[in-house]
């Protein structure tokens, strides 16, 4: 999966995530303000790829400038799967330069060939730039989300 980067002038490459990706998606998520420690991310994206989860992370000239995660989820009141993108970050050096397109269209492909007829993003109330991406993507606001933590420090 390939898409042009004319702001380098190197191409941009969407692949599945790998191990030795690990320090790199760590840098991401502190972005995006999610720090972990190498060792337990190292062991989040070896469950998820054991489990049969979608990484992709996206790297213009060997440098990893987004990730994205997707799931499937069977569902009872739907005639197909849900898909969901769980987690979407473009590093801030490569914001605007058409990643996080890139990264969400190739996601959308693969949930479409696993039978998902529907696509889901969640997005912090105060993050509205994300807001605006998706919606120039196609995408609508239409519930509300609820949370509740099940731990007791949370």
């Amino acid at each position: 999966m390939e898409a042009t980067g004319e702001a380098t002038g190197h191409p941009l490459e969407v692949r599945d995530a790998r191990p030795d990706d690990a320090p790199a998606l760590g840098a991401l998520l502190a972005e995006l303000g999610y720090p972990a420690p190498l060792a337990v991310l190292a062991e989040r994206l070896g469950v998820l790829r054991q489990g049969g989860e979608v990484v992709l992370v996206a790297t213009r000239g060997g440098d990893r400038v987004g990730v994205l995660t997707i799931h499937v989820t069977p569902v009872l009141h739907r005639p197909t799967p849900v898909g969901r993108l769980t987690m979407l970050v473009v590093a801030e050096r490569a914001r605007g330069q058409g990643v996080g397109r890139a990264l969400v269209e190739a996601g959308e492909r693969i949930l479409a060939t696993r039978g998902c007829a529907l696509v889901e993003v969640t997005s912090n109330r105060r993050r509205t730039q994300a807001h605006a991406f998706y919606e120039r993507l196609g995408y609508e606001a239409t519930s509300v989300r609820f949370k509740k933590s099940l731990l007791p420090d949370e």
